[in-house]
């Protein structure tokens, strides 16, 4: 169970509803974990962001969503204070997210963590931009690719979308920024929702 809300599924259940993932959101996002916003303001900033570079329906949904693993570890674990390993919040968002919503959905949330990694192998100026916490991550994550490991993420089709969403969520960690609220998005993800 969420504290105070509805029920979160078994670590690697799926959401039920739109409902289900909003609620996750309204009582567990609330931390700030690494970065200097809360996860809450940061998934908002992150959509707020797909949206005004004209992002189609889909990539603003997984700008909202992406980091939903996160959240999904906070309901299980609750707060941690520091974390020494990848706990692939990612897979396990896309996971949960994966029955509700379609691959356009899932697909560039799974592979965030990956696109972080492609961008620093191959553009090193990148990598001096990300924010502490994502430098701490990205150490945990696996360091920027390998040339090989590069050229096969660039080859995916869904490469595009997983790096514009991380842009979206480098950028969206500024405190105080002024963005649409959670329940502007319940429109765009009730009509992307596959039940």
């Amino acid at each position: 169970m969420v504290e105070g809300g509805g029920p979160v599924n078994a670590p690697d259940g799926q959401a039920a509803s739109v409902d289900e993932v909003l609620e996750l959101y309204r009582t567990c996002a609330d931390d700030r974990y690494d970065e200097d916003v809360t996860q809450l303001d940061h998934a908002l900033q992150t959509a707020a962001h797909a949206r005004a570079d004209g992002a189609d329906d889909a990539l603003v949904a997984a700008a909202l969503l992406h980091d939903v693993g996160h959240l999904l570890d906070l309901a299980q674990h609750g707060r941690r204070s520091t974390s020494t390993q990848d706990l692939g919040h990612e897979g396990r968002g896309a996971r949960y997210l994966a029955a509700l919503f379609p691959p356009s959905v899932t697909g560039p949330i799974a592979l965030h963590v990956r696109a972080k990694r492609y961008r620093c192998a191959v553009d090193p100026e990148y990598h001096d931009g990300l924010s502490d916490g994502s430098r701490s991550s990205l150490v945990l994550q696996g360091g920027p690719m390998a040339p090989d490991e590069a050229a096969q993420f660039a080859a995916s089709p869904a490469a595009a979308a997983a790096v514009a969403l991380r842009g979206w969520d480098d950028a969206g960690k500024v405190d105080g920024a002024e963005v649409p609220s959670l329940d502007d998005y319940r429109p765009l993800l009730e009509s992307l929702a596959l039940r």
